[in-house]
């Protein structure tokens, strides 16, 4: 659930103090060369010279642990034998061959358990400096070693520990974990007769699949080569594969292939590979078989520098054209932050081997898109620091108003941060989500190229009119015509093939539509959708480009507002005035509305209903009014 954390139950063997537990073996010391959290504790890994986790080989109930430490590669196998009151865990290891002499903290002396090990003369157990250790010479050939630990007395662990089993046998792939099982489920088609058909590919609840998975969708991508598969992700640490997504969705086959990865809400195929952004790292998925489940848990990246507070999400999962991968970093909910990753928009080298931080200043950071232009767009929602929700256009180095986030930043007037392209009301989204661009090439007429948000709060989606003039982004949002759905979606992707919208997304925090999970499409039909893709503010004038031709009549309101951005939660609505209408004018798909008091504003409403019975409303904000205009076309 939202809030809670895991905790150990029962008496523990042992305790390992939160220090490294590797010598380093270039320094021959256990310094701590992890970040320093502002609380004074360490954080993140440490660095690759030193250690760096590999990934993890699950096999039946088994699983291998990969790592490195220093030129050294090591396959671990954790084990359990039963005995009575006091089972005896072991470690297995083969260390590869190289030059460095390894040494692991592996207890307190002080602590109950029993040692001991089994296995190569260049292993021993040592006591030194205060701890129980576990000393591995350097060797030309694998080290392979088995060590027992356990609260039952010595004699017992040696004469119970196994001789060593070659982890490297684990790691080739083994039987399906999953048996192999396929959940079916059929899906349901919307109204053709809308200007969006809204149709639901049936997520296998709770009771339908044979594992009880709380199926809350994180992310989700389709295969290029088998376009009518897509891989999903959810929230409590599953993968699905999903068959049937770009048909009638009479047949929708669902297939868990991976579990137990750490809140996962990002999934993207690169190449072929599944990776999956994770609280702790960006996975890698690797099926070694054939049989479609996921042999190897590969760590592309781990460089997350992960707290235990609830709210420090990582969302979302993209990548640009030279390889880059970009997630964004949630800050913590009312608290000031105490890693450098928090509240950030960051990016990972294509070969991982490096994650920098582009922006900083997030609140709550639901996902990330790529603009065409090489920025980025991320929301924020309402909080400290965030009088309403925000549509940010991100540029590298940028700073967006959070002050509890992790930054050098100490000027708290709004002049310093970079305004957003839109404030938006939390009656109109209370939370928005990852917005993306509908492809120039795409099915969807005169919205090809437009630019979309989605609502994880509301289960919506919206068009997100809009104009950079002078590098600063703004404009609004208009919902589409389509009611709400179920659950909230947060992540979204277009079909490669049949460029149908997909979305996906969860109820899991604060939010208004508290279906579990749900995965849905939505087709543009035949039908006029009278949608905004154009917004313009001019001197004494909004000009709105919609995605049909108008009707010659309508009636308009504009009203606007703004709001102050304190340390206070949000924001009430300040020096809300209704801006008379004094005329307009309709030319094809073209709605100017001559607006003699217009002038820049935090917020602002656009009501327009038109003569055909046609209701849309826009929320945007106005940063700066050019003079000039064109004529209408």
């Amino acid at each position: 659930s939202h809030g809670t954390h895991t905790s150990i139950k029962g008496d523990p063997v042992l305790l390992s103090p939160d220090q490294p537990a590797w010598r380093n073996p270039r320094t021959r010391d256990w310094e701590d060369l992890r970040i320093t959290g502002r609380d004074g504790r360490r954080f993140g890994p440490l660095p690759r010279s030193w250690v760096q986790y590999l990934g993890l080989f699950p096999n039946g109930d088994r699983n291998v642990i990969h790592y490195r430490v220093g030129d050294r590669e090591i396959h671990e196998l954790p084990g359990r034998i039963e005995y009575g009151k006091a089972s005896i865990l072991t470690r297995t290891l083969r260390v590869g061959p190289g030059k460095d002499d390894l040494l692991c903290r592996l207890s307190p002396t002080d602590g109950k358990a029993n040692f001991h090990l089994k296995g190569a003369a260049s292993a021993t157990l040592l006591e030194k400096e205060g701890f129980t250790c576990l000393q591995i010479k350097s060797s030309g050939k694998e080290t392979l070693l088995t060590l027992g630990f356990s609260l039952a007395d010595q004699a017992t662990v040696a004469s119970l520990l196994p001789d060593p089993f070659d982890p490297l046998a684990l790691t080739k792939g083994g039987p399906p974990r999953f048996g192999g099982q396929e959940v079916v489920t059929k899906g349901k088609r919307g109204r053709e007769e809308d200007p969006f058909a809204v149709d639901e590919l049936t997520v296998p609840n709770k009771e339908q699949n044979p594992w009880n998975s709380w199926m809350r969708l994180g992310g989700f991508d389709f295969f290029p080569k088998n376009p009518d598969r897509a891989a999903v992700c959810t929230w409590m640490g599953d993968v699905w594969l999903v068959d049937g997504i770009s048909g009638d969705l009479e047949k929708l086959t669902w297939r868990r292939i991976c579990s137990g990865l750490f809140q996962p809400l990002g999934l993207k195929i690169i190449d072929g590979v599944i990776h999956v952004a994770c609280r702790d790292q960006i996975a890698r998925l690797h099926d070694l078989n054939g049989d479609l489940e996921t042999d190897w848990i590969e760590c592309f990246n781990n460089d997350h520098q992960v707290t235990e507070h609830f709210h420090e999400f990582a969302m979302g999962l993209q990548v640009d054209g030279a390889g880059n991968l970009y997630y964004a970093k949630s800050a913590r909910h009312a608290r000031t932050a105490l890693v450098p990753h928090h509240g950030t928009l960051l990016r990972v080298s294509p070969d991982g081997e490096r994650t920098d931080i582009v922006a900083t200043g997030f609140r709550a950071a639901n996902g990330v898109c790529l603009n065409p232009d090489g920025t980025w767009i991320v929301t924020d929602q309402e909080g400290h620091w965030n009088p309403k929700n925000r549509i940010n256009y991100v540029k590298e180095g940028g700073f967006y108003g959070n002050m509890m986030g992790y930054h050098d930043v100490t000027d708290s007037s709004d002049s310093a941060m970079e305004q957003p392209l839109a404030w938006i009301t939390n009656a109109f989204d209370r939370s928005p989500a990852e917005l993306l661009w509908v492809p120039e090439n795409g099915n969807w007429g005169q919205l090809n190229g437009t630019l979309l948000n989605l609502s994880y709060g509301y289960g919506m989606a919206y068009v997100v009119p809009h104009e950079v003039l002078d590098g600063q982004a703004q404009g609004g949002l208009c919902a589409f015509p389509i009611d709400r759905l179920p659950s909230g979606i947060h992540r979204g992707r277009f079909h490669p093939v049949t460029h149908d919208l997909f979305t996906a997304g969860m109820f899991a925090w604060a939010g208004s539509q508290r279906g579990d999970g749900g995965l849905y499409r939505i087709r543009r039909t035949e039908n006029p959708a009278y949608m905004p893709t154009q917004l313009e503010a001019r001197k004494k004038t909004l000009r709105i480009r919609f995605s049909d031709k108008l009707p010659a009549k309508g009636t308009f309101r504009v009203t606007s507002w703004n709001l102050k951005r304190t340390k206070g939660y949000g924001s009430r609505h300040y020096d809300l005035k209704s801006l008379k209408v004094a005329g307009y004018a309709v030319r094809n798909d073209w709605l100017e509305l001559e607006v003699p008091d217009l002038a820049p504003t935090w917020c602002m409403e656009i009501n327009c209903e038109f003569e055909n019975g046609v209701k849309r409303v826009i929320h945007n904000s106005i940063h700066q009014i050019p003079e000039g205009k064109n004529p209408l076309p």
